[in-house]
């Protein structure tokens, strides 16, 4: 994606569409993310699904690739090397023996903490120039935003 330039080519000033400005925050956000958990042995794919887990207890494969944004067979093998490094368990559903659900473990849970914290900060810099009240209705808006393309933050 190129960046929109400040002139178009009439000369008027252009203002970068809002597409293009939430994708470069996405990618700022995720290089973020990235440099915040490596230290911990995580990549930031890692990280999202741990996120995805504590948030959705006993989830199939399926579930936690779409809401982690990668491929099941991407999924799979990311699961093997968290399940490899103690930070989840898979166990057979109790209704389809076939699906495995995940779950964190307490090493999960306690680097997923360790790695919110700084997480929290990366935000608070980020959002720094908000008042509380300016910071409430962004957060509103952009959950909006997620709603009105028909793109939940979960799903079944």
């Amino acid at each position: 994606m190129r960046e929109p330039s400040d002139r178009s080519d009439s000369g008027v000033s252009a203002h970068a569409r809002v597409s293009y400005v939430i994708a470069r925050l996405d990618r700022a956000i995720r290089r973020q993310i990235a440099d915040m958990v490596a230290p911990h042995g995580l990549t930031a794919t890692q990280y999202t699904a741990l996120s995805v887990l504590r948030m959705g207890k006993g989830l199939s494969n399926a579930q936690l690739a779409r809401r982690s944004y990668v491929t099941p067979q991407s999924m799979i093998e990311m699961l093997g090397t968290l399940e490899a490094k103690g930070l989840i368990e898979r166990s057979p559903a109790p209704d389809h023996g076939r699906i495995l659900r995940t779950e964190l473990t307490a090493k999960g849970r306690r680097l997923l903490s360790r790695c919110d914290e700084a997480l929290d900060r990366i935000e608070t810099d980020m959002t720094r120039e908000l008042s509380p009240e300016e910071l409430q209705s962004f957060e509103h808006m952009l959950r909006s935003c997620v709603h009105m393309l028909h793109a939940g933050l979960t799903d079944a």
